[in-house]
């Protein structure tokens, strides 16, 4: 059932919910808005100055956006929205996300019954989970099936900048699965987890990189240990798919099956790998401000295999404003039309960015600062992404996730500021994951899951017997799909080495294999963009899962 409009108030159980945004409604009407009788910026920044300035005005808290976000979810009426973080207003300094003590803050489970959602009764949930150390904790959301054991887990990470609401049109689908409980989180220092401040000791380059990884992944692993999760599958978007290999690299033992969606980090560049890194606590540009996805969900890419894609249809993902290389032809039948095996493409390197962007990068400029910095100008300049970004979808839901959006983006910085370190100008990674992404599923592993280290530790324990990894991308994604198959190469080399040269034993255990999925009609947020055909793919790859 979807959220109705109410005065302008942060109770999440009532939750604002702004017009449309003017764009928008001058589709509906056919009338001109105020952005396009204010030339070609105007044109871009979707949204009016009057609009703008009345849903800044409205300062609606991170809670209560979330909550009208997740309405959304088909059979959940009133979703339940812990508000112990992200219950205030931003300030004009940006809020800290601190966390309330109070109980009444916290949210009891919604439960819907059989009558009336026809694949219940199910239980979901909404929890900060408290970590160690000050002003830590995650916010997570859950559904489970009643009746049933959970047999499995499913862990979804989002991406740069993002919260675990833009997963709202996956729960429904994906909780329909039996004997699984769905988690989504929001990474720390982003969403509406807290935000400690973010803050890097290591002087050389490749410990300031780890360093910077272990900020995110060593708070999952500790949520992991909180929640009593011995094993699970774990789905990264973007971000969050980089991140979920440095966790299945570090934390050996605990993936079942690891499915990256649209991962940034995987291929190669010599620029990124050779540029200077940031003076601490530098953050990043987003990569993502000009593809509007009403074209990306018509449009088909005859440059990708149709054998690798699922139903749907797709052009070329426009969205690609730093990433400037050209994408390989896969429309040959040749081998030399594919990707090589370290993840490069097989064009000339690019060229290296101008200047004043990599000045940004390296800067502490991020697309979040200039949001706090713009006071009433905040949502008319979010708009100019929200406007294309959402632009497939319906106009109410669009206009909650632009709401959604800017109430996360103009929170105080923290986890933002340890992407200059992951990656350089140009969104490749300073430790490229085709480096590393072999070792997945390959680790030396004690019988408590800890990875070993010494020689004497490694006589004692096992090695992992591979897992699979589904890599998943947007027919239309700037993401490069050639670090997928790429990948995808190298983790089945693996497994052919051990089905060659290992023992019988190594042999039955072998569980290794990777596969690149394309999802038409869809472009980098392949969850959102090609939503029906993503949650199709999911339960396919939940259904395989075997302990």
């Amino acid at each position: 059932m979807a959220a109705t409009a109410s005065d302008n108030s942060d109770d999440v159980g009532s939750p604002t919910q702004q017009s449309p945004l003017a764009s928008q409604r001058a589709k509906q009407n056919n009338a001109p808005t105020e952005a396009n009788r204010t030339g070609r910026m105007g044109g871009y920044f979707t949204l009016g100055y009057k609009e703008g300035f009345s849903q800044w005005w409205a300062n609606v808290s991170p809670a209560a956006a979330e909550h009208t976000v997740m309405s959304y979810v088909p059979y959940l009426q009133q979703p339940p929205t812990q508000s112990q973080t992200g219950f205030s207003p931003a300030s004009v300094t940006g809020s800290k996300m601190s966390i309330s003590e109070d109980s009444s803050k916290a949210a009891s489970p919604v439960t819907t019954e059989s009558n009336s959602d026809p694949y219940g009764p199910r239980q979901w949930n909404s929890h900060l989970v408290k970590l160690s150390g000050k002003n830590r904790a995650l916010n997570e959301f859950s559904v489970e099936r009643l009746g049933e054991d959970v047999d499995h887990n499913l862990v979804m990470l989002h991406g740069y900048g993002a919260g675990l609401g833009f997963f709202y049109k996956n729960f429904e689908g994906l909780s329909r699965a039996k004997g699984w409980k769905i988690y989504a989180l929001d990474m720390l220092g982003m969403g509406r987890s807290s935000r400690p401040p973010f803050r890097v000791q290591a002087k050389d380059r490749q410990a300031s990189i780890t360093e910077a990884e272990n900020w995110f992944i060593d708070a999952l692993e500790e949520w992991r240990i909180i929640k009593k999760i011995d094993r699970f599958t774990l789905l990264g978007h973007s971000l969050g798919g980089y991140l979920a290999v440095a966790y299945a690299l570090k934390y050996p033992g605990h993936i079942n099956k690891l499915i990256l969606a649209s991962p940034v980090g995987i291929p190669e560049d010599p620029y990124a790998v050779n540029a200077d890194m940031p003076e601490p606590p530098s953050s990043t540009l987003a990569n993502e401000f000009s593809q509007d996805q009403t074209e990306t969900t018509q449009t088909s890419n005859p440059g990708i295999p149709d054998y690798t894609k699922t139903n749907g249809h797709s052009g070329g993902d426009n969205n690609n404003l730093f990433n400037a290389r050209s994408k390989p032809d896969f429309s040959a039948s040749s081998e030399t039309s594919k990707p090589s095996s370290t993840g490069s493409t097989p064009t000339a390197p690019r060229k290296p960015l101008p200047k004043w962007l990599t000045y940004l990068w390296d800067a502490n400029i991020s697309p979040f600062s200039l949001v706090r910095w713009s006071g009433p100008l905040g949502p008319r300049f979010v708009s100019g992404w929200t406007s294309r970004r959402f632009s497939h979808l319906p106009p109410d839901e669009a206009q909650a996730l632009h709401t959604y959006a800017y109430t996360l983006f103009k929170q105080r910085g923290s986890g933002e500021y340890a992407l200059a370190y992951i990656l350089a100008p140009g969104a490749f990674a300073r430790s490229p994951l085709i480096r590393r992404i072999a070792g997945v599923g390959r680790q030396m592993v004690t019988p408590s899951g800890q990875l070993t280290n010494t020689i004497q530790e490694q006589r004692r324990n096992i090695r992992e017997s591979g897992i699979p990894v589904i890599l998943m991308y947007g027919e239309n994604d700037w993401m490069d799909v050639n670090g997928g198959y790429a990948s995808a190469r190298l983790l089945n080399r693996e497994r052919e080495r051990v089905m060659k040269e290992g023992s019988e034993e190594e042999k039955k255990r072998e569980s290794g294999r990777a596969e690149v999925v394309v999802v038409k009609e869809a472009g980098h947020h392949v969850y959102l963009d090609g939503w029906e055909q993503f949650n199709r793919v999911m339960l396919k790859e939940m259904g395989e899962v075997r302990d």
